[in-house]
C-alpha cells in the first residue's frame, strides 16, 4: 500500500525508541506520582507545600519548554554556576536520559493527583483495623493501601500512559531517534512527507488501541472478586 522506499526499518528502529522512552518515563511517573500523593496527604505543611507547588508548577507549563530548560537549561545553568567559582566544565545531557528525566518529571504531577484521589477513594476504617491487628505503617501501606489505590487509580494512569505516550514525540526536538525524528528523515529524505507522517500517526493509534486493551484487561483483572454496587 505505501512505497517506503527502504524505511520501513527505520520507523521501526524509531517505534521501538519510542516504547522505551515511554515505558521508563512512566515508570518515573509512577515513582514521582506516590512520593507526590504521599506529601499532599501529609500532615506535614512543608511536604504539602512542596508537592503544591510540583503540581501546579509542571501543570501550567508548556511540555515543550520544560523539555528544553532539561536539557539544554540546567547544563548551562550548572556550567555558569561552576564558571563563577574558576572551574570550567562541559555537561552534555544524553538525549534518552533528559527525554526521560523531563516525561517522567512532567506527568508525575498529573499521576500525583491519580495516586491522590486513589488513597482518598480508600475508607479510613481500613486503617483503623489494620492499626488494631498489629499492622505498621509500612506494613498497612504495602498490603492495605497500595493493592487498593491501584485498583482505584488504573484508569487514570491508563489516560495518563496514553497521553505520556504521544508526548514522547516532542523528544525529537532533542534530536532523540525515536519514532517522530524517524519518520522527519525518512520523509525529508523521500520527499513523501504525507506518506510517513500519515504512517506515523498509524503507529502512534496503534499504540493507543493496544494500550486500550491492556488497561481494559488490567482494570478486569483489578476488580475481580469485586461486588458491583
Amino acid at each position: 500500500m505505501f512505497d517506503l522506499k527502504g524505511y520501513g526499518g527505520l520507523l521501526l528502529d524509531g517505534l521501538w525508541m519510542t516504547l522505551a522512552v515511554g515505558l521508563s518515563s512512566m515508570l518515573l511517573a509512577l515513582l514521582l506520582g506516590l512520593l507526590g500523593s504521599w506529601a499532599k496527604l501529609s500532615r506535614n505543611p512543608i511536604a504539602v507545600w512542596f508537592a503544591d507547588l510540583y503540581t501546579t508548577v509542571v501543570r501550567g507549563i508548556p511540555e515543550l519548554i520544560l523539555l528544553l530548560l532539561v536539557y539544554f537549561g540546567i547544563p548551562t545553568l550548572i556550567q555558569d554556576i561552576a564558571a563563577r567559582f574558576g572551574h570550567d566544565i562541559t555537561i552534555n545531557l544524553n538525549p534518552f536520559m533528559a527525554g526521560t528525566l523531563a516525561i517522567g518529571f512532567i506527568y508525575g504531577a498529573f499521576s500525583t493527583e491519580v495516586f491522590r484521589g486513589a488513597f482518598m477513594s480508600i475508607a479510613p476504617g481500613q486503617l483503623e483495623a489494620a492499626k488494631a491487628m498489629g499492622m505498621g505503617r509500612s506494613l498497612s501501606f504495602r498490603r492495605i493501601l497500595l493493592p487498593q489505590a491501584m485498583r482505584f487509580a488504573l484508569p487514570g494512569l491508563g489516560n495518563v500512559w496514553m497521553v505520556l505516550i504521544k508526548a514522547t514525540a516532542l523528544v525529537s526536538i532533542i534530536q532523540l531517534d525515536e519514532l517522530m525524528r524517524k519518520t522527519k528523515i525518512a520523509a525529508n529524505a523521500t520527499h513523501e512527507p504525507f506518506t510517513f507522517y500519515f504512517l506515523a500517526s498509524l503507529l502512534y493509534l496503534g499504540l493507543t488501541i493496544i494500550s486500550m486493551l491492556v488497561q481494559s484487561r488490567a482494570e478486569c483483572w483489578a476488580n475481580r472478586g469485586v461486588a458491583e454496587r
